[in-house]
């Protein structure tokens, strides 16, 4: 079932009586809004002419309303995209992702002053918990109408909280060659296998005393580790999936202030923490295989496939045909075409800067030495696990050191790999930078002045 069908189905029963024409084409902000919804919820007659209504009343502000209301509505989309040619004398969008495109770009046009208030309904209407998010007047740093229906209802993507570990030997529901989230804190190893998380997208955890939550937006491919202890608050949050998103990014939201965030950049972006700066700290997770992590990390606890959750979690049982498509679920602008949208790159915030290397800059396994914003980095990867791991390096040229991906050679010492911090033989160390996998489309986004690595650099 296609998203669009599951918001209709979601309407089923749920229809308004349609309110008479105005006699001008001025409307009052109450009749807007009772159009915008009968043009979701009504039959496609009544829909029609609720489309006819808000159009005659020639105000382009009414686009983002049209927009949002297009993903849902009976009435045609082709004569939902006249309406919208009509208000704006834009002609390319023909459909309710091309419209999504072309608003992401307008900035300059703000939304009708009713444009909340009908959201607001529409959504309580999918699920009346939205409204926790949504309320009147809320505050907010990204724009409401771009914020989107992921298709599933609040916490519809269960986290897992404090969830439960076994052994490497009782982990016998994993195959060698599975792709496990690897997270090592304090000596206390932990793997959680993709083929769960898919499912889920978020944990909330305390690894080595540190409490954390892994944010996995599956539509950008990014696994990012927070710590989700901040300044001023005395307990760390808990956060969850609010069933929105924005520009194919998931929101995730906090249990505590009920607050969107933006899984990308751990900031809250709606809500009552917009403003607050709070950002959250970003801590190192690698990307690797159950065999390689396992043979690493002898002591490790893996993810107990015992979630208290009903999800079949056999590899490619999620997300498997869209993980193999070059192509978008949701909209989001590609701002820099230098790689697809979905090719993946390891990227790295520091310090004066940011910084992405496409993830084949790694195949066969590499050394890069480089530097991000106001630090030399060296990073030690292989494309074919999606595993990169950046160090400090001071300046230090390293290299292989023959075969063994866990050695290094440089400044005339031998470094070992290890998940906190790069280790010469004669006790020197090097910490640890934070960094994520992603698609480029998410990453070129929301890091628009970025800079990216090239082999000729």
């Amino acid at each position: 079932m296609t998203f669009r069908r599951i918001a209709q189905a979601a309407a089923i029963g749920l229809a308004t009586a349609a309110l008479p024409l105005a006699a001008s084409a001025e409307l009052s902000d109450e009749q807007i809004v009772r159009y915008s919804l009968d043009l979701v919820f009504n039959d496609r007659p009544d829909a029609r002419e609720a489309l006819a209504a808000l159009v005659d009343e020639g105000d382009p502000r009414i686009a983002h309303t049209l927009i949002t209301a297009m993903r849902f509505s009976p009435a045609p989309q082709d004569e939902t995209a006249a309406g919208l040619t009509e208000l704006t004398g834009e002609t390319a969008p023909v459909d309710w992702f091309d419209w999504m495109l072309w608003q992401e770009k307008a900035t300059d046009l703000e939304a009708h002053p009713t444009y909340a208030e009908f959201q607001r309904e529409l959504y309580a209407r999918i699920d009346p918990r939205f409204v926790d998010f949504l309320p009147p007047g809320v505050a907010h740093e990204i724009r409401l109408e771009e914020i989107a229906w992921g298709g599933v209802r609040v916490d519809g993507i269960p986290a897992l909280t404090n969830p439960d570990f076994v052994s490497p030997a009782d982990a016998t529901y994993l195959r060698d060659e599975d792709l496990v989230f690897g997270v090592e804190i304090n000596g206390d190893a932990r793997a959680y296998p993709l083929r769960i998380l898919n499912w889920h997208e978020m944990f909330n955890d305390v690894i080595g005393g540190v409490p954390v939550s892994l944010a996995y937006c599956t539509l950008c491919g990014a696994g990012i580790l927070f710590d989700t202890t901040v300044e001023g608050y005395d307990e760390p949050f808990v956060f969850g999936s609010s069933g929105f998103l924005f520009r194919s990014n998931k929101l995730m939201y906090d249990t505590r202030t009920r607050s969107l965030w933006n899984q990308f950049t751990g900031r809250p972006v709606v809500g009552p923490l917009t403003g607050s700066s709070i950002e959250l700290e970003i801590r190192p997770v690698a990307i690797t295989t159950w065999q390689r992590w396992r043979e690493e990390h002898a002591d490790t606890r893996v993810l107990s496939i015992d979630t208290g959750y009903r999800r079949d979690y056999g590899p490619g049982a999620a997300y498997a045909t869209y993980f193999a498509s070059d192509e978008l679920m949701f909209p989001a602008v590609l701002y820099d075409d230098t790689l697809a949208a979905k090719d993946f790159v390891f990227g790295i915030r520091a310090p004066g800067g940011a910084r992405a290397w496409p993830l084949e800059a790694f195949e066969g396994g590499a050394v890069i030495n480089d530097q991000v914003g106001l630090i030399d980095v060296v990073l030690v990867g292989d494309a074919a696990t999606r595993t990169v791991r950046a160090y400090r390096s001071e300046g230090i040229a390293f290299a292989a050191a023959g075969a063994d991906p866990e050695r290094l050679v440089g400044d005339g010492r031998t470094w070992t790999v290890t998940e906190e911090a790069l280790v010469a033989d004669d006790g020197g160390s090097l910490p640890r930078e934070a960094g994520h996998v992603a698609y480029w489309f998410a990453w070129a986004g929301y890091l628009r002045d970025a800079e990216i690595y090239a082999p000729t650099n």
